[in-house]
């Protein structure tokens, strides 16, 4: 029995409002499954991170489609979280404030706003942070803080847009794992913007790239499920069964 997505897009289109009307995206069309983890890649400058926001509400689509539990996404009240490639803490607050900063703005406070900010300090591994502000932390500890912030509120989409995209090559897969150990303790349907294949296939249930021709408005081109058994750990990606998965995502995308 097919399972109704949690998410689907048909035929959506995009332009930019200070453009000259060229689409930039056309004929977007997917279905992601409640729970799922999906990355999408691509070459700089196509469009993904034009149709993470679409996805999350942030732009509204100049055609098609959008549903979210089954109502269409303009009427949906379920919250979203987010976290950009950049933490984007407040620098004047402290880690703390920052993870709280949903709560207050929902009107939450009080003890119900300590247990819960507590909870996601301690399963991002920060609890000890809680009094320390932004310019005291490393650059993944201020990644930790900044998706903690994006899941206190108990969102129904979390969508990550290159969010280790900043960080050293040894702190981008160490925090690779701990958003999959975050993830499957907090479970969350998850849409991932990444330039790296590598990332996405050993995060992802499914991989979707993002391609157009020349002139063309940006569509998606391939959907490749990934088809590796969870949990996943870092020794998996030296297998010839993950280097076969990066190698067709990299030829779908052209390079």
């Amino acid at each position: 029995m097919n399972q109704t997505p949690f998410l689907a897009a048909e035929r959506i289109q995009y332009a930019y409002p200070d453009g000259d009307g060229r689409l930039v995206l056309a004929n977007v069309s997917l279905s992601i499954a409640p729970g799922a983890f999906v990355a999408l890649v691509g070459p700089s400058g196509v469009g993904k991170s034009t149709l993470l926001r679409i996805l999350g509400g942030l732009l509204p689509p100049g055609g098609g489609e959008l549903w979210r539990n089954g109502r269409a996404d303009l009427v949906h009240d379920e919250p979203v979280g987010i976290v950009f490639q950049h933490d984007n803490l407040m620098p004047w607050r402290t880690v703390y404030e920052n993870v709280a900063l949903p709560l207050e703005l929902q009107g939450m406070n009080g003890r119900a706003t300590q247990e819960r900010v507590g909870r996601m300090l301690d399963l991002v591994g920060l609890a000890g942070e809680a009094a320390a502000y932004p310019a005291q932390l490393s650059g993944g500890m201020a990644q930790r803080v900044a998706l903690a912030r994006a899941l206190v509120h108990e969102p129904s989409l979390l969508l990550l847009d290159e969010p280790f995209g900043a960080l050293d090559a040894l702190t981008r897969e160490r925090m690779g794992q701990e958003l999959l150990r975050i993830w499957q303790a907090n479970p969350v349907t998850v849409f991932m913007v990444t330039h790296s294949i590598s990332e996405a296939v050993f995060l992802a249930d499914e991989v979707l790239v993002m391609g157009k021709a020349a002139g063309e408005p940006a569509t998606l081109t391939h959907h490749f499920a990934i088809d590796l058994p969870r949990p996943r750990e870092f020794k998996m990606q030296r297998t010839a069964v993950f280097q076969d998965m990066v190698t067709a995502v990299r030829e779908a995308i052209g390079g």
